[in-house]
């Protein structure tokens, strides 16, 4: 830490002990400096405390004290986060990583323990659990003893890390989801650093490896995802440079309705923001409303900040933020800490502050949010309640297929069937569960799942979602057969308020037991359904759904047999299990019938917003939050038992989980040139919307794929293949499984679905993984072509690795998610971006000619393309070359960030 530019330095006394801080209140134009958003006075501080001289200057700072919020700014800056967070499918690979560079550290004659974390970071691991059980009460325990036989080998890899590295804390299995943990126990909002018998505040700042990390800013922590690659370069001292993003502000006002959810707030405000445009941008909320906003909620709002398509979306510290701090068990001296430093800062919010300056703003009344779901497959694609049903419909008939009203939408009988008389419908697939037959149909709810960090942090909607259960036994309610439930709660102590509220056991009741705490649905984890309805699913070609609280519902991320995912709020997610359909509207018609066969309507059952807060008010505790945390990093007996592998390098024992990757062969301590690409061919050609779950699926493994064909090669039995995103550190998995989303379609294979391509010039249909490794040993570089939004979802970085494993040097897209575009930069492939109005259909792409591209020695901002097709057309055309920033380019020459740290550092020793 430095104070080289300006003298800002001060020391602060809370409680009488003395700190120092780096006072933003104290540097010159103070008039903006006050004007700037909260999040911008945080960089500001970050870049004041880390001034060096080498990644930080003077000019850094005065640049954002000259923020000018209308005009795109082009400073390029270097953000130093405090602290790491990491789940386990991408924290296993980042481990993964750090370990192969002490073994290339060791090659390149430098000392291998200077690989090593220089801010503390910690693993949650949350990821693994599967809903292979579900519906009984040792559900917990079977899916438990499943995750640790699956998952041994990973997890004895992660003790290694854990003793082998410093600043390296890992959560255990059971504790909850990253981001919950993170609210709920590991976020400081004010951190302390002591050096030389000084200790520093500093606002509490973070990077983390999934997308939600951005949960944290829901308690005004400024933090956001990135990938493993950006992630381990941060661990390492590496500042994360950026230019300064515009600030949107969000003006709330209001509060919201009687059976108006947060759930429904966070898809209201993300439609709003996706309809914005905020790609890349910082989101800020502001406003009086946030009065009435309880931290939870805000929490649940920040979540969702990449369905939105922000870096962030922060609240400002004030008392609602002491308040949660309280209620989650924080020490007093901390919350104190927190109070003093922020209102010394300019960080505090009050009711009736005049608003920053903010390069755009807009507003919501929170009356005017109304119950909503998302859905069918992007989670800005909100549906009030009321169009729930109707919008089914449509999305069926974009499928081709007309439905019926009348004779397919209603219930007659107790079993669901929707037979009118004696004649089951056309769509109709007769189904025995327990002994009854049932009529399986297009429409019918398979997954009900409550699930996800984003709703299950919240104890309104949790509440709500146990009142619903209550209600709905007392009238003799039942869930339908057909129907998975799952409640894999984010933090243990969900279950603990639940069970005090006296809530547990009607959940329990409808099947909604715990399932284990983790992020199960959402990521994809939802486990088999039962055999006769995946079958009568596959004999009709049903159209099926999902109905889940989750963040996430892209093609083929919850479960290959649900072509229609929806998100809601758990207490809907209930209402969807025990109606068992979407083409029932649930604002009209009946959930089902009591045992006089009177009709049981929602608002039957729906509970009031006092009934909610008096049960939180009853059931929720510090004391809760404190027993819970009080050994977080100890684990189980199960986990304390795992043998641990020893010495400062890894030893790499056989395993189809964990393999040294073969990304640093061959590496020398010279930088190459800046690569020439010509003759490529392109090897997977999209549309819109492509997300990382396309490239990088993260769920079940098929026996008939290249992934499944090298596992059981290797002796894997099916049973055990886990899943994809289980299998992170093993490359040879990975490489296989690089866009093998049974959803993809290439366009370049039109009659296929899933992983397969055109191998050209042959015309040969193979799969994507087969052709890449033809066109490796023709020494051919391979492009992809893709339209808007290229990248969408989840941080991760295997999404990079594995383009670049495959061979692919360069990615043409109409835009990016801001984190794939970065992960791609850090790890050598180029992104190249399409000039206004230009697309791959309006230049006449079809993705068989043979692409060259203009030189990159002068790093430009656009590049000259030359493709040239079968019949000897040529197409010229411009790029705009999506590096952009001076550190990426050195990224890139290097062949990726961590082949410039792992030279940097070998330099130093």
């Amino acid at each position: 830490m430095s104070n080289n530019s300006f003298n800002t330095k001060r020391n602060i006394e809370v409680n009488q002990s003395t700190f120092s801080m780096f006072d933003i209140t104290r540097l010159p134009n103070q008039d903006a400096v006050q004007k700037l958003p909260y999040s911008m006075k945080i960089l500001l501080e970050n870049l004041l405390r880390n001034e060096d001289g080498h990644h930080t200057h003077k000019e850094d700072i005065e640049a954002i004290c000259a923020w000018d919020a209308k005009t795109l700014s082009q400073q390029q800056v270097a953000f130093t986060p405090a602290r790491v967070v990491l789940q386990d499918f991408t924290g296993v690979p980042a481990i993964v990583d750090l370990a192969a560079m002490r073994d290339a550290m060791i090659k390149l004659g430098g000392n291998p323990e200077l690989i090593n974390p220089l801010v503390p970071v910690d693993l949650v691991i949350d990821h693994s659990v599967m809903v292979d059980f579900y519906g009984t009460k040792d559900s917990l325990s079977k899916n438990t003893a499943m995750e640790f036989e699956r998952n041994k080998e990973r997890y004895q890899f992660l003790r290694w890390g854990q003793k082998a590295l410093s600043n390296f804390k890992v959560v255990p299995p059971g504790t909850g989801i990253v981001h919950q943990v993170n609210l709920e126990y590991l976020a400081h909002v004010v951190m302390q650093k002591t050096t030389n018998n000084e200790t520093v505040l500093l606002p509490d700042t973070l990077v983390g490896t999934d997308s939600h990390t951005t949960m944290i800013n829901g308690l005004g922590v400024l933090g956001w995802g990135v990938g493993g690659i950006e992630a381990e370069a941060a661990m390492l001292g590496q500042p994360i440079s950026m230019l300064l993003p515009e600030v949107i502000g969000f003006e709330l006002k209001g509060s919201l309705n009687e059976g108006a959810t947060a759930t429904d707030l966070v898809l209201t405000v993300t439609k709003m923001l996706r309809e914005k445009g905020v790609v890349g941008k910082f989101v800020e909320f502001y406003g009086d409303g946030l009065a009435n906003l309880p931290l939870a909620d805000r929490a649940t709002i920040a979540n969702m900040a990449p369905e939105y398509g922000a870096t962030c979306g922060i609240f400002p510290i004030d008392n609602e933020t002491l308040q949660y701090l309280r209620l989650s068990g924080r020490e007093e001296s901390q919350i104190d800490v927190v109070e003093a430093y922020a209102k010394a800062q300019g960080f505090w919010r009050e009711d009736g502050a005049t608003p920053a300056n903010y390069s755009n703003t807009l507003q919501l009344e929170l009356a005017d949010v109304v119950p909503s779901i998302a859905g069918p497959k992007r989670p800005h694609d909100k549906i009030a309640l009321t169009k729930a049903k109707s919008a089914f419909f449509e999305h069926m008939q974009l499928q081709g297929v007309e439905l019926d009203n009348e004779t397919l939408s209603r219930f007659v009988d107790e079993g669901g069937s929707t037979a009118i008389g004696n004649k089951p419908a056309l769509d109709a697939v007769e189904i025995v569960i327990d002994d009854k037959t049932h009529y399986l149909q297009h429409g019918h709810v398979v997954i009900a799942a409550i699930t996800s960090c984003t709703n299950t942090s919240n104890p309104a909607v949790m509440i709500a979602a146990g009142l619903v259960a209550q209600k709905a036994r007392a009238l003799g309610l039942t869930t339908k057969p057909w129907v998975k439930t799952s409640l894999a709660p984010g933090s243990q102590v969900v279950p603990a308020y639940l069970e005090k509220a006296g809530l547990l056991d009607d959940l329990q009741a409808l099947g909604f037991d715990v399932v284990g705490f983790g992020c199960t649905t959402c990521i994809g984890n939802s486990g088999p359904l039962l055999k006769v309805v995946s079958d009568a699913i596959h004999k009709g070609k049903l159209t099926t759904c999902s109905v889940l609280s989750g963040n996430r519902n892209f093609e083929g991320r919850i479960h290959q047999d649900t072509r229609a995912n929806y998100l809601a709020s758990p207490p809907l997610v209930v209402a969807y299990a025990i109606a068992g359909t979407m083409k029932n509207d649930l604002t009209k018609d009946p959930l089902g019938y009591d045992h006089d066969g009177k009709p049981i309507f929602l608002k039957d059952v729906w509970p009031t917003a006092k009934e909610v807060s008096d049960l939180i008010s009853s059931s929720v505790s510090a004391e809760m939050f404190k027993s819970r945390y009080k050994d977080v990093f100890e684990g189980t007996e199960q986990w304390r038992e795992l043998p641990v592998p020893e010495g400062n390098t890894y030893s790499w024992p056989e395993s189809t989980y964990v393999k040294n990757p073969p990304f640093f062969e061959g590496i020398s301590r010279d930088v190459d040139k800046l690569p020439t690409i010509k003759n490529a061919r392109c090897i997977v050609k999209v549309g819109d919307s492509i997300t990382t779950d396309h490239i990088s699926p993260a769920g079940a493994i098929q026996a008939n794929t290249p992934v499944g064909q090298y596992l059981q090669a290797q002796g894997v039995a099916v049973k055990d293949f886990n899943s994809l995103g289980s299998r992170r550190g093993n490359h040879e998995v990975m490489m296989r499984g690089t866009f093998a989303n049974t959803r993809l379609r290439n366009q370049l294979a039109p009659e296929t679905e899933g992983g397969f391509t055109c191998y050209l010039p042959d015309n040969e249909v193979t799969s994507i993984y087969d052709a890449a490794m033809r066109y490796q040993d023709n020494k051919t570089p391979l492009v992809v072509l893709a339209g808007k939004e290229y990248g969408t979802g989840s941080s991760r970085d295997w999404a990079a690795k594995g383009t670049k494993l495959l061979g692919i040097e360069v990615v043409i897209a109409q835009s990016y998610e801001r984190i794939h575009r970065s992960n791609l930069v850090g790890f050598g492939v180029l992104p190249l971006e399409y000039m206004q109005n230009d697309s791959a259909q309006s230049l006449g792409l079809d993705g068989t000619e043979t692409f060259s591209f203009g030189g990159l020695a002068s790093k430009p901002k656009t590049i000259n393309a030359q493709a040239t097709k079968t019949n000897g057309e040529v197409i010229n055309f411009e790029l705009k070359v999506r590096i952009d920033t001076e550190s990426e380019w050195g990224y890139y020459q290097h062949g990726g960030i961590l082949h410039y740290v792992l030279r940097s550092l070998a330099t130093e020793s």
